[in-house]
């Protein structure tokens, strides 16, 4: 086919138009692809960021569980041995409101009620709705425990529950137990406590704990004063929160509770979920509300108790 000079112009023009409109598309179809896979990558890298905070923030709020675990036991254990070492030292058993026997360990803010018939033994610890502070804890409502009295038994076991029960502004929800054991394979006395509690933070997040604690008495046991005591605390025990967030619990290193420290001082457990896992470590013995948690990956963040 022959073409005029004008005709071949337009022929190459409108091929090269063509091959031109051709590699455009190809080349904003590659700048789609480029954008969407960074709008992808960006958008899983949110994600995981978002899932480590939320991770994170799960984990700290069950070690502040674990703070009211322990403020919960060394309240009952202490109102526990008092009232048992005042009705051994008086041969009868205290049926009063009066909280003399208690001066010492329990502040005075705290109403204390005592109910004997026979063995059985009723005490109610009352906090009152404006709140007491315990051991810079702010605690309103009140902890009723109950137990038999046999002081020839190797084994006791006390009931307690909450009521109206608040820890730091934080609604507690429990019906718990806690088995004494007066000798333990160590000569120490032990006590293994249900840990079954449903916490409610001030903004609505909720969360419950299921499994046992068991706490040595390693020291200050016999002393007659209850700020010298020192426990060390193993188990295990799962953790769900409202979101359907499931959390296992195992403590590899005992935790050391000295019951003049608002925190333990060290001590650490194994911590594992669906998509993460770590170990949640208190230190190495100072009084401080510092701790670690360290990603099974390698990445430790600090965690501040509150």
């Amino acid at each position: 086919m022959n073409y005029s000079n004008h005709e071949l112009k337009e022929v190459i023009n409108n091929d090269v138009s063509k091959k031109f409109n051709v590699i455009k598309k190809g080349i904003l179809s590659l700048m789609v692809l480029v954008l969407t896979f960074t709008s992808c990558s960006n958008n899983d890298e949110v994600a995981e960021t978002e899932d480590v905070t939320q991770s994170t923030l799960e984990v700290q709020r069950s070690a502040e569980i674990d703070q009211i675990d322990s403020v919960l036991g060394d309240i009952v254990i202490d109102a526990y041995e008092a009232q048992e070492s005042t009705a051994e030292r008086n041969g009868v058993a205290t049926n009063s409101s009066d909280d003399t026997f208690y001066a010492k360990d329990i502040p005075d803010c705290v109403t204390i009620t005592v109910v004997a018939q026979q063995n059985y033994r009723e005490v109610t610890l009352d906090f009152g709705t404006e709140g007491c502070v315990v051991n810079g804890h702010l605690i309103q409502g009140q902890i009723v425990f109950d137990y038999t009295r046999n002081p020839e038994a190797q084994q006791i076991m006390v009931n307690y529950n909450l009521i109206d029960f608040y820890f730091d502004a934080k609604n507690i929800i429990a019906s718990r137990s806690i088995l004494k054991e007066l000798s333990n394979d160590n000569g120490n006395p032990q006590f293994t406590h249900d840990l079954s509690i449903t916490v409610i933070w001030p903004n609505g997040v909720q969360a419950s704990r299921e499994g046992t604690r068991i706490r040595e008495w390693v020291e200050g046991f016999g002393s007659g004063v209850f700020s010298d005591n020192v426990f060390e605390i193993t188990g295990d025990w799962t953790a769900t929160f409202v979101n359907g967030n499931t959390h296992t619990y195992e403590v590899i290193t005992p935790l050391r509770r000295e019951v003049i420290c608002a925190y333990f001082v060290s001590g650490s457990f194994d911590v594992q979920r669906t998509n993460f896992g770590g170990v949640f470590d208190f230190g190495e013995g100072e009084c401080d509300n510092q701790a670690t948690f360290t990603f099974n990956n390698g990445t430790e963040v600090p965690i501040t108790l509150n």
